[in-house]
């Protein structure tokens, strides 16, 4: 499957829900790192998935570190979107084996968690902002490695 998405340690379930309904609209498999800030059920992200949460590829993982030996033993690069980066995201060259990965909204990740990471990009900002949403992150930062890898060849 082309791309992936990973949600490190979501705290609000309404982002979590809209970047599900995100994946399963692009069929791009969805990866949830627990813990997460709210309770994992259907109903914290009815709102914002929609009827679209049971058509989402989601794999679940209990810890970082279970998804990074998983994401190696499969030879996936992961892609960590963090204002911490000097790369910006439309000068990164994406491939097909990517997972693109966001970080919780209250903190982003650990520094064990970006040191793990193959690549680190960030969106370009006005100088006096901190941080876009983490759903409007990764839909901005998906589209450009969609169009570089081609995925919208895939869909109508």
């Amino acid at each position: 499957m082309p791309l992936s998405l990973a949600l490190y340690q979501p705290d609000i379930p309404q982002n979590a829900g809209t970047l599900m309904r995100l994946g399963a609209c692009l069929n791009i498999q969805v990866h949830l790192i627990h813990p997460t800030g709210f309770l994992f059920s259907q109903k914290a992200f009815r709102r914002a998935g929609m009827d679209y949460l049971d058509q989402v590829d989601l794999k679940e993982h209990n810890s970082f570190d279970a998804f990074n030996e998983w994401r190696q033993e499969q030879g996936k690069r992961l892609v960590l979107l963090t204002t911490k980066s000097s790369v910006r995201h439309a000068d990164a060259q994406f491939t097909t084996n990517d997972i693109l990965m966001v970080g919780r909204e209250s903190a982003g990740v650990p520094d064990h968690v970006a040191t793990a990471s193959d690549l680190n990009v960030r969106i370009p900002m006005r100088q006096d902002t901190r941080s876009l949403n983490v759903a409007i992150a990764g839909a901005i930062v998906l589209s450009e490695a969609a169009q570089q890898t081609n995925l919208w060849a895939d869909l109508t």
